[in-house]
C-alpha cells in the first residue's frame, strides 16, 4: 500500500524552492536555474510584490526580467492589502495553472512567512476591517507598542505568551483580528500541527511536490555582499526613491528596512551616512532572522549558491 502511494506521490509535478537570506544570491541562480528548467519565476518576496519600490527592495530588473517569465513582481499597488494567505491562495490556482505546461516550476524569494504558507499551508485568518485597521495604526503612533501590547494581553493572553512582543506588525494584526472578529486571534491558529518535520505530512494537501534548496554563505562572506548592496542601492537612487514615495510613508507595504532609514534623512534626523551605516546593520539583522528561522526546517538542503552544477543534479534527479 505504501509503495502504490509512493509511486502516486512521485508521480505530482516539483515545486523547487530557491530560498536564503538576502543578499545570498537567490536571484542570479534562480535565473540560471529557471533557464535550464524552461519554466518561470514564482517570486517570493513580500516587498517585491508591490509596484514602486524596485530599489528598495532589490526587485529583479529590465534585463532579468526579459530572461525569464517571473511572476509577483511589481504586481500590486502600494495601497493594496496583502498577506501570506493570500499568497497562498495566489500561488496555488498559479501553479494550478503553469503545471498544466511544466513538470517543474521554480518558486524563489528570503520571505520565511510567505514560502511557509505555500509549503505548509497558514491558518485561516480572516479579513480584518480597514478601519479597525487604520484605528489601530493611528494608535500606535499616538500611543506607542507598550499600550497596545497590554491590550492584546488582556484580550487574547495566549497569543501574548508567544507573540514577538518588539514586532509592532505582528502586535497590532492580533489586535486587529481580536476587534474584527470579536474573538481571540489565537482561536484561529489552529494549523500547528501541520507543522512537522515529516515532508509528506506536510505537503500532502499540494497537487504537487515540494523540494527546498537553501542557500547559504560564510557570515563574513555574506555581509560583506549585504554591504555592497546597500552601497549600490544609494548610487542607484534609494533617496529619491524614497523621497518620491515619502507622501505615502504610513502605509505597511513601506515599513521596511530601506525606506525607514531614508525617510529619517527626508525628515532631517540623519545624515545620509548614518542612515547608510544604519541600513547596512538592519539588514544584516533581518538576514541573521532569516537564517534562523530556514536553519529550523530540516526538509531544506543546503549550498554555497557557486554550487550551480551540485544544484542541478539535485534537481534533475526529483523531475
Amino acid at each position: 500500500m505504501s509503495s502504490c502511494n509512493d509511486e502516486l506521490y512521485n508521480m505530482k509535478p516539483l515545486l523547487v524552492v530557491i530560498l536564503g537570506p538576502t543578499a545570498v544570491g537567490k536571484t542570479e541562480l534562480t535565473l540560471l536555474l529557471a533557464e535550464r528548467m524552461k519554466c518561470p519565476v514564482l517570486n517570493c518576496d513580500s516587498r517585491q510584490i508591490y509596484n514602486g519600490m524596485c530599489i528598495g527592495t532589490a526587485s529583479p530588473d529590465k534585463e532579468q526580467l526579459s530572461r525569464v517569465k517571473h511572476y509577483f513582481v511589481g504586481k500590486l499597488a502600494l495601497e493594496e492589502y496583502y498577506s501570506a494567505a493570500m499568497y497562498e491562495q495566489d500561488v496555488l490556482a498559479l501553479t494550478s495553472e503553469l503545471f498544466r505546461k511544466h513538470d517543474a516550476l521554480l518558486l524563489s524569494g528570503g520571505s520565511m512567512m510567505y514560502i511557509d504558507a505555500v509549503c505548509n499551508g497558514i491558518d485561516d485568518i480572516p479579513k480584518v476591517d480597514d478601519e479597525v485597521r487604520d484605528s489601530l495604526r493611528k494608535r500606535l503612533e499616538s500611543e506607542g507598542l507598550d499600550a497596545l501590547l497590554e491590550e492584546l494581553r488582556l484580550l487574547d493572553p495566549v497569543h501574548y505568551e508567544t507573540v514577538d512582543r518588539k514586532n509592532a506588525k505582528r502586535v497590532v494584526h492580533a489586535l486587529e483580528v481580536c476587534y474584527s472578529t470579536g474573538k481571540p486571534y489565537s482561536s484561529f491558529l489552529t494549523r500547528n500541527t501541520l507543522r512537522s518535520n515529516d515532508t509528506t505530512a506536510r505537503s500532502a494537501d499540494r497537487a504537487f511536490r515540494i523540494l527546498k534548496i537553501g542557500l547559504e554563505r560564510p557570515r563574513d562572506e555574506l555581509f560583506a555582499r549585504i554591504n555592497a548592496r546597500v552601497d549600490k542601492m544609494i548610487e542607484a537612487g534609494l533617496l529619491d526613491e524614497a523621497a518620491s514615495l515619502y507622501q505615502r510613508r504610513g502605509l505597511n507595504a513601506l515599513n521596511t528596512v530601506g525606506y525607514k532609514e531614508m525617510f529619517k534623512v527626508i525628515d532631517g534626523e540623519w545624515d545620509l551616512n548614518k542612515a547608510t551605516e544604519r541600513l547596512k546593520k538592519n539588514t544584516r539583522v533581518y538576514a541573521k532572522k532569516q537564517m534562523t528561522w530556514f536553519m529550523h526546517d530540516k526538509d531544506v538542503h543546503w549550498f554555497h549558491p557557486d554550487e550551480t552544477e551540485n544544484i542541478w543534479t539535485l534537481i534533475s534527479e526529483n523531475i
